[in-house]
């Protein structure tokens, strides 16, 4: 995939994160609460700053976490669409630089990620 920097995925994300993720940030010395967000259904979520992922520079044009990115961002612009199923998200300006085979392969990597996720979020909803 060739990203050309457009931030365009980095608006008003809804990007789901893992206990993996959060740790990672966490580690990196990022708080919790700045950088995720809780829902009633027990999933965690990226924060947004200014109509953005807290974690984007729009003067710069670049996540200042990238190599920690949550995995989410690391298969974009691969996605799961309920009605379709795995699909190569269509506001990406970088769509069409994604092969059929690394749109599988990044597939079958979004469906092990949301599998985790609903798994962790039902932990947390029955505890």
């Amino acid at each position: 995939m060739r990203c050309i920097r457009c931030g365009v995925c980095c608006q008003e994300t809804d990007m789901l994160l893992t206990k993996q993720d959060i740790t990672r940030l966490e580690k990196k010395g990022h708080n919790r609460e700045s950088f995720a967000r809780f829902d009633r259904n027990g999933y965690f979520l990226l924060r947004n700053y200014q109509g953005h992922c807290v974690f984007y520079n729009q003067k710069e044009r670049r996540c200042e976490v990238y190599v920690s990115r949550p995995s989410g961002c690391r298969v974009y612009p691969v996605i799961y669409d309920e009605e379709t199923g795995i699909i190569v998200d269509s506001i990406c300006h970088a769509q069409e630089s994604i092969s059929e085979l690394e749109k599988n392969r990044r597939g079958k990597r979004v469906t092990r990620l949301l599998e985790k996720i609903d798994k962790e979020a039902n932990k947390r909803q029955n505890k």
